[in-house]
């Protein structure tokens, strides 16, 4: 835990050992009103709205939407937030879709350079607005370590820039991740069954396929993480 933390902590737990139900509600003592979470409506984004809205109903939920969401996304997202009664704040790029392909072309399609502005303007740019709109200070997300490399070595707390990220289910296994499901009657995204263990854009998600790691199903195996969950330093992309 770093120190800015441990000044703010009035009873320190272990974090390593507590239960992601433990997690966010230390996080929810100690930053109250200045918490937020993100989901994505992934695969098995119904755990942690389930986890996180059981401890703290009306937290700000970020949901970026790019516009080039599967539409079982869409309708997924619209399932799971009239059931949860979420209090979703959706941001998107400042750029339509349609405006930033007439303008830039495929980014997607344009090597490594290209998928890191697509990201930036459709994702990283969305989210750092919603921070400052909503005035948060800490983040609720829901990466584990079993997601890939890119993961593996991650602490339950970690800042990032100005911001300070909590993972309440980090160390979850996909064992552990189905229980979760099972054992709460909760839902997996309807594209888990035709082979889509990871959820993006669709220009950018495959199905897992023999001999494939779930990373390999994102951006073509070129690159796990789409830039929210790393820091930015300077970027000087147009958007």
């Amino acid at each position: 835990m770093t120190a800015y933390l441990e000044q703010k902590a009035e009873a320190k737990i272990d974090l390593e050992t507590a239960t992601p139900r433990e997690r966010v509600e230390w996080a929810a003592d100690l930053f109250g009103d200045e918490l937020i979470m993100t989901t994505s409506f992934g695969t098995h984004s119904e755990v942690m709205l389930h986890l996180v809205t059981s401890v703290i109903p009306d937290i700000p939920v970020v949901f970026i939407d790019t516009g080039y969401l599967f539409p079982e996304t869409y309708r997924f997202a619209a399932e799971l937030t009239d059931e949860y009664n979420l209090n979703l704040k959706k941001y998107r790029a400042q750029r339509t879709a349609a405006e930033q392909e007439a303008l830039f072309g495929r980014l997607w399609e344009q090597g490594a350079e290209g998928l890191k502005q697509y990201n930036f303007m459709n994702k990283v740019e969305p989210m750092d607005r919603a921070v400052g709109d909503l005035g948060a200070k800490a983040w609720l997300a829901g990466l584990r370590r079993s997601q890939g490399e890119t993961r593996a070595e991650r602490n339950i707390v970690e800042r990032q820039d100005e911001m300070t990220k909590v993972y309440p289910i980090l160390d979850l296994s996909n064992r552990e991740m189905h229980q979760y499901i099972e054992s709460n009657e909760l839902s997996y995204h309807p594209l888990w069954d035709m082979g889509y263990v990871s959820l993006g854009d669709w220009h950018s998600t495959t199905k897992l396929e023999a001999g494939m790691s779930e990373s390999d199903t994102r951006f073509g195996g070129v690159a796990r993480e789409c830039g929210l969950h790393e820091p930015q330093g300077d970027v000087d992309f147009q958007i």
